[in-house]
């Protein structure tokens, strides 16, 4: 009865193993990333394999909201933007995105993100070099400026108010004081700011990623702001490359402080405030119209 029960034993540790085997030979092995994805990555985007159809790798990028689907040559010498068909007419694409879904990936669980028609203007998504936004530059100030305008950044308010960007700590109380104060400007129009979502701890680096990668920021800010903490759920597996970005934007210039805030006033010069702007309507009439 023992040596049964052995045998028994060693055939079901043989089932599960084999098992197993199957299983992880299901799984997709993710191949590095092409260079243009990476760069996408380092922007904020989060990324996704989806595995290999007819020798294309496939990625799913999801970037303020909006999903790309890119598949990679075998040879690793294109990308190619766009859906993928089968010669029966069926949407491959459809299937790999399905079958995403459904491995209980918690951050596209937070994104819900779903099959759409990526826009025919691919070139305008591309994402820019640093060589393409490098610029003629005189002075330090300007250089700073620069690096925070190319910073990765949410918009909140309407893109015909003058700008004001500002470092900003998701759990930051002094943010959040600041950000009530200028709630209602930001919704009459009279400023429109470009929150750089940064974090100095683990959790708030995931919740400012969050912040980059959804399509609803102001709204989820805003619901933060008012106590709301499912509007920022700190999600693991989050890819927190763009807010790293912005981190190394601070720390080049020894910026340590949220929050801070910075515009193009007036009179054409560049202006910093450190925390809480101690005369909010001077510093709103101080600003530099919309171009």
């Amino acid at each position: 009865m023992f040596k049964r029960s052995r045998f028994a034993l060693a055939l079901l540790a043989a089932v599960i193993m084999s098992t197993q085997a199957m299983a992880q030979t299901d799984l997709p092995k993710e191949p590095p990333l092409p260079a243009p994805l990476e760069t996408m990555a380092k922007e904020g985007a989060q990324l996704r394999y989806m595995g290999n159809e007819g020798g294309l790798d496939a990625w799913m990028a999801i970037q303020n909201g909006q999903e790309q689907y890119f598949y990679v040559t075998p040879d690793r010498e294109f990308v190619l933007l766009g859906m993928l068909f089968d010669k029966s007419g069926k949407m491959i694409t459809l299937q790999q995105v399905s079958k995403l879904q459904k491995s209980g990936d918690p951050v596209l669980d937070v994104l819900k993100a779903n099959v759409s028609t990526p826009d025919a203007s691919v070139t305008d998504q591309l994402p820019k070099t640093e060589g393409d936004i490098a610029k003629a530059l005189k002075t330090p100030s300007e250089q700073l400026f620069a690096d925070v305008e190319s910073s990765n950044w949410k918009a909140l308010g309407k893109d015909t108010a003058p700008v004001m960007y500002m470092f900003i700590d998701p759990q930051c109380p002094y943010c959040h004081e600041f950000m009530k104060t200028l709630r209602k400007d930001i919704e009459a129009g009279n400023v429109q700011v470009r929150m750089i979502p940064v974090g100095f701890r683990d959790e708030t680096r995931a919740q400012a990623a969050l912040l980059l990668a959804v399509p609803n920021a102001q709204e989820r800010w805003f619901r933060h702001l008012d106590g709301d903490k499912d509007a920022l759920p700190v999600t693991p597996g989050v890819n927190e490359q763009g807010v790293e970005r912005n981190m190394a934007i601070m720390q080049s210039w020894k910026l340590n402080v949220t929050p801070l805030s910075m515009y193009r006033a007036k009179d054409g010069k560049i202006k910093i405030v450190q925390g809480r702007a101690k005369d909010l309507k001077a510093l709103l009439a101080d600003l530099q119209p919309a171009q």
